[in-house]
């Protein structure tokens, strides 16, 4: 007799910046961290169907930005496609919330930075290292007021 996954999985998605990350929460705590180098739009939704058939999750939190602008959209467009297709719902984080609060690559020499409440672009001459991690705890991050991407810079 197969025994019923319980259906208090969760899925974190951080995609902006490479690798992509994905925790896989259970009763609020990581239980399996997948970390992968290929392209979001390659590998996001294979990766999701290999955890559907190992966890019976329902609700994923992404990272909306800011951030890479291709990822944020690829990731939204298929977490509103499995909200319609299969019922899963997904919320937003911002992705300071996973890198120590530290400076996000816009493009060029721009980066994100969060002053107080604000998100803005400054120009670092320098390199900066971009490292995200997932949180061991689910209930570190805090989720926005809606699942839209955010969009800081306008199109180019």
């Amino acid at each position: 007799m197969l025994k019923a996954l319980p259906n208090s999985y969760k899925i974190l998605i951080i995609s902006i910046s490479s690798p992509l990350l994905i925790g896989v929460y259970r009763d609020e705590k990581l239980i399996e961290t997948v970390e992968n180098l290929g392209k979001t739009s390659e590998v996001l939704l294979k990766i999701l169907d290999e955890l559907s058939s190992k966890y019976n999750y329902s609700h994923i939190i992404y990272t909306s930005g800011p951030g890479s602008y291709m990822a944020i959209k690829l990731t939204y467009i298929t977490l509103r496609s499995l909200e319609i297709l299969k019922n899963i719902s997904f919320e937003a984080c911002e992705a300071f919330e996973l890198n120590e609060q530290k400076p996000i690559k816009a493009m060029g020499k721009l980066y994100f930075i969060k002053e107080k409440d604000t998100i803005i672009t400054k120009k670092f001459d320098e390199v900066l290292e971009q490292r995200f991690s997932l949180p061991s705890m689910l209930s570190e991050v805090t989720v926005l007021d809606n699942n839209k991407p955010l969009y800081i810079l306008p199109a180019v």
